[in-house]
């Protein structure tokens, strides 16, 4: 591991960044506001690991958001995309490729019987929620405290002043005339999804949600949540959307839509949102569902969705490669092993030392909390110990181990970390809360 050298250009990098965009980042959690310092500004990856610009390597546990499943470089999905590059980087046009991908997809999340490709998570998103309106021809929905589902402005909301009432915006430049449809219940509580039901029912078009909230690092949906999720969707005629962004192909190989269906028998939702691991870190993401549904969309139908770059024919080429490649025999396995030695490992190196803590992981996802016992919902979350976190941050990121600059956000493990890997970060992980319990 190369040392950071005395002039920091991450430092020089930021300072520079901030004078042509604002905050100096693109998207903001990379900022480092919620930690403090100066963000790392990647110059190369390759498997597991990120270099900075200083040449500090680091154990990569964000993975681009999800999206690096197979680690960074990986030579098959390389190969796809010079061979795509070649041929052409966008045409406006049908390609086979698409085809392919849709078909792959298909074959992996079988409650989809048709799939459209779009750019991000965000679009895919915003447009499977005008899909639900437009097909059941109403306004409301529901979504759940702490589940992020994009940024479109509908979905930019927080829970109203009492149970089942409808939100208010959280970022400037949304009307509250925009978001007066969204209801925003507490994630996991049963007694609210029901009143929200019995008091709107006929007009609820959809109810959205992340089975694993990884906006609120890592927060299961319950079973007994779910099915009555789905139960309530079916008697009221409402759209069940799942929002597979994150755990797509990502927590299992069918997605997280195949980890309930095995306690919840013939499960399967009406909508799924898919993004980042499908594109494989190119800027790819889906929406898809029921064919009668689907058949709503332009051209077929009334509801209106485009996409200049929809289908590119590189990105396709990234994700198809990708999903070819996990589905190979054996690699969730082995994800999953690495994913359970490392939360299982970090819970041991955190009692060791008597601090508070709580893992939970699913397939190559996991989070973490400084909380005795696991949250259910984000009020639950927010009790976690954010300055102990910042401490852990950037202790670990001081040993060359690189987590989320977030207390609130998931990490991500891929099929390139290796045992030498896990050991490494759980050696930085006891010295670091050897520090903590101080």
């Amino acid at each position: 591991m190369k040392p950071s050298t005395d002039l920091d250009l991450n430092d020089a990098l930021m300072a520079r960044a901030r004078r042509v965009i604002p905050g100096g980042v693109n998207s903001p959690v990379r900022a480092f506001r919620a930690v403090g310092g100066t963000p790392r500004f990647i110059a190369r990856a390759q498997g597991a690991h990120m270099w900075d610009a200083n040449g500090q390597r680091y154990i990569d546990y964000i993975g681009s958001w999800g999206p690096m499943i197979l680690g960074h470089g990986h030579p098959a999905v390389l190969e796809a995309v010079r061979r795509a590059a070649a041929e052409g980087l966008s045409f406006g046009a049908p390609t086979e490729r698409e085809i392919e991908l849709a078909e792959e997809i298909l074959s992996l999340v079988p409650s989809m019987d048709m799939v459209r490709l779009v750019s991000s998570g965000t679009e895919a998103g915003m447009s499977a929620i005008r899909l639900a309106r437009g097909a059941t021809g109403r306004s409301k929905i529901i979504k759940f405290e702490g589940c992020y589902h994009g940024h479109a402005d509908a979905l930019l909301v927080k829970a109203g002043s009492g149970l089942a009432t409808f939100g208010n915006p959280t970022s400037a430049g949304v009307p509250a005339e925009v978001v007066q449809h969204t209801l925003v219940l507490e994630y996991n509580n049963l007694a609210q999804l029901e009143e929200a039901f019995a008091l709107h029912g006929d007009d609820i078009a959809a109810l959205i949600m992340e089975p694993i909230a990884g906006n609120m690092n890592f927060v299961r949906a319950t079973v007994e949540f779910t099915r009555r999720c789905r139960e309530l969707c079916t008697r009221h005629g409402a759209l069940l959307i799942y929002d597979e962004v994150m755990t797509g192909c990502r927590v299992a190989l069918g997605s997280a839509q195949s980890v309930y269906a095995r306690h919840i028998p013939g499960f399967a939702p009406d909508l799924t949102v898919m993004g980042k691991v499908i594109g494989g870190g190119m800027p790819l993401a889906a929406f898809g569902g029921r064919r009668d549904v689907m058949e709503q969309l332009a051209p077929l139908g009334p509801v209106y969705q485009a996409g200049t770059l929809s289908g590119n024919p590189v990105a396709t080429a990234c994700g198809l490669a990708t999903l070819r490649e996990i589905r190979k025999p054996g690699f969730f396995d082995a994800l999953a092993h690495q994913t359970r030695r490392l939360a299982e490992g970090l819970s041991a190196a955190a009692a060791a030392e008597g601090v508070p803590f709580s893992a939970d992981c699913e397939g190559g996802m996991f989070g973490f909390f400084l909380l005795p016992e696991l949250p259910r919902n984000y009020a639950q979350v927010m009790k976690s110990d954010g300055a102990r976190f910042n401490q852990l941050f950037h202790g670990l990121l001081a040993r060359g181990v690189y987590i989320a600059p977030a207390l609130y956000e998931a990490g991500f493990v891929s099929g390139a970390h290796s045992d030498e890997d896990i050991d490494a970060t759980l050696a930085a992980a006891r010295e670091v809360f050897r520090s903590l319990s101080i």
